[in-house]
């Protein structure tokens, strides 16, 4: 739970100097690529559960 809150935390400092320098955001600004973001890694924990637990 402390990574999660230190990982908002850290993105927050990050996108607010962004925005004080006037620069873009280094994020994807919609729904849709942060979900294929999260859809990248969820794909890759469940082929390490695929890898563990039936290859042997």
């Amino acid at each position: 739970m402390k990574e999660l809150i230190l990982s908002v935390i850290a993105g927050m400092a990050v996108g607010i100097l962004f925005r004080f320098l006037k620069l873009p955001l280094p994020a994807p600004p919609v729904l849709s690529a942060v979900l294929g973001v999260f859809g990248v890694y969820f794909g890759g924990v469940v082929a390490d559960w695929i890898m563990t637990n039936f290859i042997k």
